[in-house]
């Protein structure tokens, strides 16, 4: 009885510490970050649209640090991280979409664009220099200033998505 039991629980160890040892980089969220890597920073990143959103530059650079603060277990540093996140915001244009009878747009389109540097001090070959664009339509009967506080945060979040899955979950 007692070397049934002594078997089982042998096997368990061997079996948990087989697992353990199997360890990558992968996680739940998506992420696949080198073990080596333990830090990021993310810097402000000024706009330098045509147009300008006052709020837009600190909405955008919080989101991001949230974003990976929530789905890594990396910690943030206020700079020289191993992962460094910089940029700047591009672009912020609203653009007529769906164009009905007499040349009215039945739609418009505000479109945010950023561009980001994003440095990988561990594997440099991960790092990458690349502008990302994300759009939310409206009506238009309403003006931008009815629908900008419900869109740019719709927006932001699907740039922050993007830019989570082109640096860290390597899509």
């Amino acid at each position: 009885m007692y070397r049934k039991l002594i078997f089982i629980l042998l096997i368990a160890i061997f079996i948990t510490g087989a697992f353990n040892s199997c360890r990558i980089g992968y996680s739940f969220t998506g992420a696949n970050i080198s073990p080596a890597v333990k830090t990021f920073s993310v810097y402000y990143f000024p706009n330098r649209a045509r147009l300008v959103n006052p709020t837009l530059s600190q909405s955008f650079t919080e989101a991001l640090r949230e974003k990976l603060q929530r789905q890594t277990s990396l910690n943030e540093l206020a700079e020289d991280g191993h992962l460094i996140f910089e940029g700047q915001i591009t672009g912020y244009e609203v653009r007529p979409m769906s164009i009905q009878k007499e040349d009215m747009a039945a739609l418009n389109r505000l479109t945010i664009s950023v561009r980001v540097k994003y440095t990988n001090v561990i594997d440099p070959d991960q790092s990458i220099d690349r502008t990302f664009s994300a759009f939310e339509d409206f009506d238009s009967s309403r003006t931008l200033t009815d629908v900008e506080d419900g869109l740019v945060p719709e927006i932001i979040a699907k740039l922050t998505e993007d830019i989570f899955n082109a640096t860290l979950a390597n899509w």
